[in-house]
């Protein structure tokens, strides 16, 4: 199961009463700044092992938001220990913020972003 797929659902299932066909792709032309133009922007990223950390890095450095799946790096709880113990370390050098979401997501933010540990509407 891929990202998009964690969430929205799988394509063609239910999910809380919704299907992946209720989602509508919204057209950049209708947002005022150009994703290129963004001040901040979100990066989705997947984390098969400590190669994957240097782009991750580089957004964070640049001021950007990183939401990665580590999925893949279950089987080896050292080197997921490692890896979460240096994006912890930039997240610390930019002022940033880091958080494990379950056992496959870790979200980055940079300077001045925090991430807030509680669910909307609750």
């Amino acid at each position: 199961m891929g990202f998009m797929d964690k969430l929205l659902g799988e394509q063609g299932t239910q999910r809380r009463g919704r299907s992946v066909e209720d989602y509508v792709e919204v057209d950049v032309g209708d947002i005022e700044a150009a994703p290129d133009e963004a001040g901040t922007q979100v990066h989705i990223a997947e984390i098969d092992g400590q190669r994957d950390l240097i782009a991750i890095k580089d957004a964070v450095y640049d001021g950007d938001i990183v939401v990665a799946d580590i999925v893949r790096l279950r089987t080896s709880d050292r080197t997921v220990e490692h890896i979460i113990d240096e994006l912890r370390q930039v997240a610390h050098e930019v002022n940033g913020d880091i958080v494990q979401k379950g056992d496959d997501q870790i979200i980055v933010a940079p300077t001045d972003v925090a991430i807030n540990r509680n669910k909307l509407g609750r």
